[in-house]
This record gives C-alpha cells, structure tokens and sequence, in this order.
C-alpha cells in the first residue's frame, strides 16, 4: 500500500486515494496464491463504496 500512494505523489481529495487502494487490493487479491480471509475488509468496502461495490446489496 506504501509504495502504491508514494508513487503517486499527491491526491485532489481523500476519495481519489481511497479509489486508488481499492483497486490495488483487488488487483493484488488476484495474484495472491493463499486465501485472504476479506469478510472484515469487504464490509468496509460495501459501507465506503455503497452500490459501486460488487459484493454490496445496496
């Protein structure tokens, strides 16, 4: 996550950063080889991102 934001340098606003790491992690999520227990992780998503989230029923 580090080396994703500094690469970047800065953000026009807290929702672009957020944007950013969400698709890191589901573009990490894919290579990883092991399962990622994401229950926790997927309910703050669905809480953040709403209906734009594809696990939410929202």
């Amino acid at each position: 996550m580090r080396k994703i934001i500094k690469t970047r340098g800065s953000f026009p606003n807290d929702d672009a950063a957020l944007k950013l790491l969400y698709l890191a992690i589901k573009n990490a999520g894919l290579r990883w080889r092991r399962g990622v227990e994401w229950t926790a992780a997927m309910g703050q998503f669905a809480i953040q991102f709403g209906s734009r989230f594809p696990g939410s029923a929202r």
